[in-house]
Parts: C-alpha cells; sequence; structure tokens
C-alpha cells in the first residue's frame, strides 16, 4: 500500500472535530489550505491536499486499522517474550514462563530470578518504553511541525541531553545523577529553543523560527558536549563518555525504569489526547484557528509532551538515533496518516522495533554493539528507500 503523504491528514480532519467546529463550511479548511499553498508559492503540489472523501471513515477502514493496531500489539508480546529469552544465559519459553510466575509460586532457582528480574527483564521493558517513546516523539514532531522530515532532536533535546549526561559522567556524578542531569538538560535545551524563538520571531512564520532556533541550540549544546570531552580524563571518563554517546541499555537497571516510566506515562497520554488537534493543525494554522483549535497552545503543549519522552528516553538509553525517524514512516504505510490510529502505531512498532534491534546488538558479537550503529546501518538505507517510494506516489 502506498504511503499517504503526510498532510493527507486533512483529509480525515473533519471526522473528529467538535460539534462547535463542525458548523464550519465544510469544504472550507481544504480550500484554504490551498489558497495558501498558492500564496507560498504557486499551485499546491500534487498529493499534498486532497478533498475529504467518505471514504476516510468508512467502517472498512476504521476495521482495517482496528487489524493492524491488534497485530502491532502481537508482534509487541511476541518480540517481548523473545527478548526475555535471549542473552548471556539463554532460556526456552518453559523456563521464562516458570520465572515470571516465580514471585508468585517461588520456585525458580535464586541466581536465575536474579539475572532475569535485576538485568534481562528491566533492559527488556527499557527497549520497549524508549523505542515506543522516540517513535511517538517522532510522528508528533512530524505532525505538528507537518513535516515528514523531523525527527525528535529537532529542538535540541537530544543534544541537551547528551550534554548534560556528558557533564555528569564529567564531575562524577554517578548513575541516578547523570540520568537526571542528561533529563534536566534536554528539556532545557527546548526551552531556550522556545524561549529563543520567541524573542526574535516575532516578525517572521512562528514555526520557520522555531526549528531554526532549535537547531542553533542544538550546535550549541553539541560544542558544549565537545568541551566536556576535551576536559575528560582520557583514560577513565572520556571512555565512558564516547559509550554512553553511542547509546546502549546494557547498565539498565530496576532502579532506572521508575523515572522512565513516569514521563513516559505523562507524555504518551498527553500525545494520546492531542492526536485528533494534529489532523486538525495539518490544515494549517488559519483553517486550525477557524475550527476553534487553540493553535499556540497545542503546539507548545505537543512539544512539551514529546521533550518529555525524548529527554527521557535519552537520558537512559544514550543517544539513539534515526527510531523517531523512520519508525512513523513505517507506521503510516500500514495505517495512514490519521493520527488517531498513526500515534499508537507508531510507538507499538516502535518498541518491537527496538526490542529486537537491541536483542541482535547483544547476541551477535562477543561484546555488545552501541545501538545506534546498528540504527543506523538499518535506518539511513531504509530512509532512502520510503523518500523514493514517497516521491513516486507524488
Amino acid at each position: 500500500m502506498a504511503a499517504e503523504p503526510l498532510v493527507g491528514t486533512a483529509a480525515v480532519a473533519r471526522d473528529e472535530l467538535s460539534p462547535a467546529c463542525s458548523a464550519a463550511p465544510a469544504c472550507a479548511p481544504v480550500e484554504g489550505s490551498v489558497r495558501t499553498a498558492r500564496k507560498l508559492g504557486g499551485t499546491p503540489a500534487k498529493g499534498l491536499v486532497r478533498v475529504p472523501s467518505a471514504a476516510d471513515g468508512a467502517p472498512s477502514v476504521r476495521r482495517r486499522k482496528a487489524l493492524v493496531l491488534v497485530a502491532l500489539t502481537a508482534l509487541v508480546v511476541a518480540s517481548f517474550l523473545f527478548s526475555l529469552t535471549l542473552g548471556r544465559y539463554d532460556m526456552d519459553f518453559g523456563q521464562l514462563l516458570a520465572l515470571l510466575a516465580a514471585p508468585f509460586s517461588g520456585s525458580a532457582e535464586a541466581t536465575d530470578a536474579n539475572v532475569f528480574f535485576t538485568i534481562r527483564l528491566p533492559r527488556v521493558l527499557a527497549a520497549l518504553v524508549v523505542g515506543a517513546a522516540l517513535s511517538g516523539a517522532g510522528c508528533a514532531f512530524q505532525g505538528i511541525f507537518k513535516n515528514p522530515m523531523v525527527s525528535p532532536d529537532l529542538l535540541g533535546a537530544s543534544a541537551g541531553a547528551c550534554f548534560g549526561a556528558a557533564l555528569g559522567i564529567l564531575l562524577s556524578f554517578g548513575s541516578l545523577g547523570i540520568e537526571i542531569a542528561a533529563f534536566a538538560a534536554g528539556v532545557a535545551a527546548v526551552l531556550v529553543s522556545y524561549g529563543l524563538s520567541s524573542v526574535i520571531g516575532r516578525r517572521m512564520s512562528g514555526v520557520l523560527v522555531l526549528v531554526l532556533s532549535g537547531l542553533v541550540v542544538g550546535n550549541l549544546f553539541q560544542a558544549f558536549t565537545s568541551a566536556v570531552k576535551f576536559l575528560a580524563d582520557p583514560n577513565s571518563q572520556l571512555p565512558e563518555i564516547t559509550f554512553w554517546l553511542m547509546g546502549g541499555l546494557s547498565s539498565v537497571r530496576e532502579g532506572d525504569l521508575v523515572g522512565l516510566l513516569a514521563a513516559f506515562a505523562v507524555g504518551t497520554v498527553g500525545i494520546m489526547v492531542l492526536r485528533w488537534r494534529l489532523n486538525v493543525m495539518a490544515l494549517g494554522d488559519e483553517e486550525a484557528l477557524s475550527l476553534g483549535v487553540n493553535v499556540k497552545r497545542t503546539r507548545l503543549a505537543v512539544i512539551a509532551c514529546a521533550t518529555l519522552l525524548t529527554s527521557a528516553s535519552v537520558a537512559v538509553a544514550g543517544m539513539v538515533g534515526w527510531v523517531g525517524l523512520i519508525v512513523p514512516h513505517l507506521a503510516r504505510f500500514l495505517v495512514g496518516s490519521d493520527h488517531r490510529a498513526l500515534v499508537p502505531a507508531s510507538m507499538l512498532l516502535g518498541g518491537a522495533f527496538l526490542m529486537l534491534v537491541d536483542d541482535v546488538c547483544r547476541s551477535v558479537y562477543t561484546t555488545e554493539i552501541p545501538l545506534s550503529i546498528l540504527t543506523a546501518i538499518l535506518g539511513a538505507p531504509l530512509f532512502v528507500y520510503l523518500i523514493c517510494r514517497q516521491r513516486k506516489s507524488l
């Protein structure tokens, strides 16, 4: 099935408008989008805007999307159970079920239970949550900025989190302190980007200035990270910083999951609640305003939730690239551009994807491969393929 263009969400936006918004003229949003596109540079590109049709809300389409979500849920469960059987101490599904029942039955051996519950289970859970968080954040950013090339590190969250972690290692904060520093610096970087855009962008497009501010702040924090690496002890601190920046889940323990799960819960609930507004905002700011959506507040809320997910993920797993960029495109092939289905599909697919990638990282070689190496090897050619396929569909 060919991918629906991102701005094709205009076709499904009307299906979920509030009753007050539904009173607006039926075709005004799409016609307004066409007029806006013409103002910005001639006729709108073919495929970018399409007129709403009855097929968008047809029962058969809804059933197909529901079946896809059920299949992705089954994929996540299967990947989760499969990942739990892999490791230096391989186990079959019978042993796995016995260990999962151990807290109730007490029949498992102490050594096996200790390895499983303190190392393997937290790691697989972290892979699931980080993959889902980065994919959900990437989907939200692509929707809010109406650009399929956007990734979760657009506004500097990843660069800020990397600087915070590097600074924490330099100052010998310890594992928990490093995660807190990374999370705080990631959030701070986005706040700086937002503040900078509000100061210098009063006479320019708010979205454009925000993106440019994010690029500036991201590069600035990358320079700060380089300065920390320059100051670090080359025999101990510098290797630790380097390996942390490559991304990995080998050091995740059960205590690391508390903050990650809390941030994931808050960010996910926020994006899920707001996902229908992403469809409306695909029509353009003027049309969304005319339909009763507060564009500035919605954009700020979505960015806040996506930043929370990104910063928490980078704080635990390090720099994991390509997941938030590629997975939403794959999900779009499966369920289309309607964010009501696209957001949960992206998160389910991202969780399964990162669990399987982590399985490869810890299984194919004697030493563990950093996550970012494998995600780049898989993500770069896949992204080129998606671009070529998208180009053929226009």
